[in-house]
């Protein structure tokens, strides 16, 4: 790997617009493969998630990096005016089926609004809820079983809680908190793979306290009790977080 690609790698991997901006002017072509993957998915798949990732994409597709999926664009870029036009030409793009390599939950045979919770992406999300995307459609399931679960499980263990917002933005919509799925597999094909059985959104959330999720244990129980309260359930005293055992 060279310097240069070894530059653009960090500044995907921190989502630094500038540092991108500084490798094209050192000359990294970005509409070939960067170090054998395509430039845009080397931002896709990295499992950082931060209002800076658009600028990112931004500045990638301005020089010529090639996206696999155009219909995943808007979303990506969190424009919401560009979703409301694209779904205004072509209403089959609220129920369109993508794929996406996620670090985290699976985006396979994924909906728009699956990709835009993963992301955090809230304009995005915003548009095609407006437009009428349906809050709980449902992903693929693979020959195992794994899959099937709907957008909201993206949003209840995000990456430094970033898709909290988006989480309370789908239950407002009538997300279902006690949608079950069999099996879903955390960060399929990372280092951190692992595969949980028999969750719902409540479940999942729980999960984000296991040392491979790496999530914060106070966001975690404010999810759970945000899902619960959604869930007309009540929420029982939660007062050792984080947990004084762990922290002995």
């Amino acid at each position: 790997m060279t310097t240069l690609e070894r530059q653009f790698l960090h500044a995907v991997e921190v989502h630094s617009p500038d540092e991108l901006r500084e490798s094209l002017r050192a000359g990294l072509d970005v509409s070939a493969p960067v170090a054998g993957k395509p430039a845009t998915a080397w931002l896709t798949e990295m499992y950082l998630r931060s209002d800076r990732f658009p600028d990112c994409l931004r500045v990638l597709l301005e020089a010529g990096a090639p996206l696999a999926d155009s219909r995943l664009m808007p979303v990506l870029l969190d424009d919401g005016e560009a979703v409301r036009a694209a779904v205004a030409r072509d209403r089959s793009l609220l129920t369109a089926r993508v794929e996406l390599t996620s670090a985290f939950t699976p985006l396979r045979e994924a909906t728009l609004l699956h990709v835009a919770a993963e992301f955090g992406h809230a304009r995005a999300a915003q548009a095609l809820l407006e437009a009428g995307a349906e809050v709980d459609a449902t992903a693929g399931i693979d020959a195992w079983g794994r899959g099937g679960h709907t957008p909201l499980f993206h949003t209840v263990n995000s990456n430094a809680n970033r898709s909290a917002g988006l989480m309370r933005l789908l239950l407002e919509a009538g997300a279902r908190t006690d949608h079950r799925v069999a099996a879903l597999t955390w960060g399929d094909g990372f280092d951190w793979e692992t595969t949980f059985f028999d969750l719902t959104p409540i479940s999942y959330a729980q999960l984000g306290c296991l040392p491979q999720m790496q999530r914060s244990e106070k966001d975690m129980v404010d999810n759970i009790s945000t899902l619960l309260r959604a869930a007309g359930r009540a929420v029982p005293p939660l007062d050792n977080v984080p947990n004084r055992y762990l922290r002995s």
